[in-house]
């Protein structure tokens, strides 16, 4: 059993504002520490349960900020950027059999600490076939085209509820407690530790490879706080403006979707002017 864990860190334990996890701060060094104490926590429960391998996908921001070090040195880690699927780079290979969204969050536009999908801001809004999606929504999209099923999900309260729209049957694990975009009642580490840790267990049963879910078409719909933005995003191939903030595209499948918009947030995101966005 081969498990693919999906390593974000707004919704790491402790994590409640931007210092926590921009690179470079104080703040950020501290909390790489907690959040590679998230991730270990994960490894260590699914070899509990029984798995084989364990490849960790680092996923945020600069995909550096994982302590190889401190790692349960059964697993291995994907780190940098610039992967073929971003966050969920490494299904595509035939070879997982389930997937964790550890240190996840909620989307643009909804209640969740560090609220986000993809862009820390500028995105007000992004909606996949007109459901309002995270960025766990997203990948739970693409890795289904490859047959794997999202066993583990933790992040803040908020978080695991999104989860239970995309991935009903996987483990939650809430380490905090959303009370503000920059706020939230957290958890010690060792607790924290303790739940993932348990949950990941409980969750390596689920990881069953099926018969991937046919390629179909799926419309991503994106709302930015500017209207040049929505300019900007249409140098994209396909993508076309839709209201005076707004842009949606079709892509033929999901893992064609992902990639996409990747770029449309890459171009919008060179788009953004300092201090007026």
């Amino acid at each position: 059993m081969k498990i693919l864990i999906s390593a974000d860190m707004e919704g790491a334990t402790g994590v409640t504002w931007p210092a926590d996890v921009l690179p470079g701060t104080p703040q950020w060094e501290r909390c790489r520490s907690l959040f590679t104490s998230d991730v270990n926590a994960a490894v260590q429960g699914f070899f509990d349960g029984g798995a084989d391998e364990v490849l960790i996908n680092e996923a945020h921001w600069t995909m550096r900020n994982l302590l190889l070090e401190e790692l349960d040195e059964r697993a291995e880690m994907l780190t940098g950027k610039h992967k073929s699927l971003s966050m969920v780079e490494g299904v595509q290979h035939g070879d997982v059999d389930g997937i964790a969204f550890v240190g996840y969050h909620t989307g643009a536009g909804a209640e969740g600490v560090l609220a986000h999908t993809y862009l820390a801001n500028s995105l007000t809004g992004v909606w996949a076939d007109g459901v309002r999606a995270s960025e766990g929504l997203l990948n739970a999209l693409v890795v289904a085209e490859f047959g794997v099923p999202v066993v583990l999900v933790t992040g803040d309260d908020r978080t695991v509820e999104d989860a239970g729209g995309y991935a009903p049957a996987a483990q939650g694990v809430a380490v905090k407690d959303y009370v503000s975009r920059y706020a939230a009642v957290c958890r010690t580490p060792a607790r924290t530790a303790a739940d993932i840790r348990a949950a990941a267990a409980k969750a390596a049963p689920l990881a069953v490879r099926t018969t991937p879910a046919p390629p179909q078409p799926h419309t991503i719909e994106l709302e930015f706080d500017a209207e040049h933005l929505a300019g900007a995003a249409t140098v994209v191939p396909g993508v076309e403006r839709v209201g005076e903030r707004r842009v949606a595209y079709t892509s033929r499948d999901m893992y064609e979707g992902i990639r996409c918009f990747k770029a449309v947030t890459t171009v919008v995101s060179a788009a953004v002017e300092e201090q007026y966005g």
